[in-house]
């Protein structure tokens, strides 16, 4: 591609906050266009089942569902480009966002590049994503009711989702790599004094077991003891996530993890005049596709609303 394509509104991201902003802006008949990154559908696309959504009695597969996002997006009007951004600039308008196959201007741009969670890494741990290894104990945690599973992590997140855990899991495994952890001291204390949380200090995780679902996983001593292994059939990581702003760098605030910073609380508004923001790029608390889709429709309205008072 080496034409210049110009858009009213650009969409950087392809999950449900950048479809639902898709949608909303498309209805307004701003024709945008959804430039998909390098994971298009977000992180839904790595997820079997989604029961937490609300239209989807049944449950529904999480590339079917942004399939069906994609879908209503492009029956109103938005055009979806798999491109990813690799340089804004956000000194002139109309901005202009570089991408691997070429170079797009726009009005206004709506963020919606999301974060990516972290894994350990190890290739146990990838073959058996998704079939017992995941990242999201909210999302998934109902799957493991009455069974043994485990958590990876030290701080606050780890807490958390070790006892949102233990309210249908018959047993929680804390796997920490240290001898203390990280979190806050009243989550610590809850932890430790929760029957259903097992601590494993100065542990990682070495390999995970099992052909089609997680059967156990090997922990290494940290300290140089023998190996262990533990019985479960669910492994999930809190060890953190990474947002996916670094084409922002220097063009928008970020904090000091990388998320970008909303200029106005309750907003989608950044520091930059016509760029919003959207979904877990910006949002390091909940992190759920509802959420996301949710304040995708914030950033949509606001840049309708910014374009009608800039005209």
């Amino acid at each position: 591609m080496s034409d210049v394509k110009h858009s009213k509104v650009l969409i950087l991201g392809a999950g449900p906050a950048g479809y639902t902003a898709a949608v909303y802006a498309a209805r307004a008949e701003l024709t945008p266009i959804v430039i998909a990154g390098p994971e298009p559908g977000g992180q839904l696309t790595t997820t079997t089942d989604v029961e937490n959504y609300p239209g989807y009695p049944k449950g529904v597969s999480g590339p079917e569902m942004m399939d069906e996002f994609k879908a209503q997006a492009e029956r109103f009007g938005a055009t979806t480009v798999y491109d990813v951004a690799i340089e804004v600039d956000a000194s002139k308008r109309p901005f202009v966002v570089k991408c691997d196959s070429g170079t797009y201007t726009a009005d206004t741009i709506i963020v919606a590049t999301g974060a990516t969670a972290k894994y350990l890494g190890i290739p146990s741990e990838q073959r058996l994503r998704n079939k017992g290894v995941t990242a999201c104990a909210t999302c998934d945690g109902a799957f493991y009711r009455n069974q043994d599973v485990a958590v990876i992590g030290g701080g606050d997140t780890a807490m958390e989702e070790a006892h949102f855990l233990t309210r249908m899991c018959r047993s929680v495994h804390l796997i920490h790599r240290r001898d203390s952890f990280r979190a806050s001291k009243i989550m610590q204390q809850r932890t430790l004094d929760n029957e259903k949380i097992t601590v494993h200090w100065n542990r990682q995780v070495k390999e995970v077991l099992g052909e089609d679902g997680v059967e156990g996983i090997v922990l290494q001593d940290t300290t140089g003891g023998p190996d262990e292994t533990l019985k479960v059939t669910g492994m999930f990581l809190a060890i953190g996530h990474v947002p996916n702003s670094s084409p922002f760098k220097g063009v928008l605030n970020l904090d000091d993890a990388g998320y970008i910073i909303v200029d106005k609380p309750g907003s989608s508004y950044t520091n930059v005049e016509g760029i919003f923001v959207c979904g877990d790029v910006a949002d390091k608390v909940y992190r759920q596709a509802v959420t996301a889709a949710g304040t995708g429709c914030m950033a949509a309205i606001d840049a309708e609303r910014w374009l009608a008072e800039h005209a």
